[in-house]
């Protein structure tokens, strides 16, 4: 499913972060991998974003990002 959220936080140092959206309860876990954008690739914490997500055990968390986009 397709979903905007708000990235929570993003350890850039690890390459993952966790996305917040309402249908994510508990948080999206996101790769460096999962970002569709050009540069470094990188997110940050409070900026909105559309992501692809699945409900898939990640890390300890019930959803994970396919592929992320500002």
């Amino acid at each position: 499913m397709t979903v905007s959220g708000i990235v929570r936080e993003w350890r850039a140092d690890e390459g993952w972060g966790v996305i917040d959206a309402p249908e994510a309860p508990g948080g999206c876990w996101a790769h460096f991998s999962s970002l569709a954008m050009t540069g470094f690739l990188e997110l940050r914490a409070g900026q909105g974003v559309v992501m692809d997500v699945e409900q898939a055990e990640q890390d300890g968390y019930s959803f994970r990002a396919l592929r992320v986009w500002p």
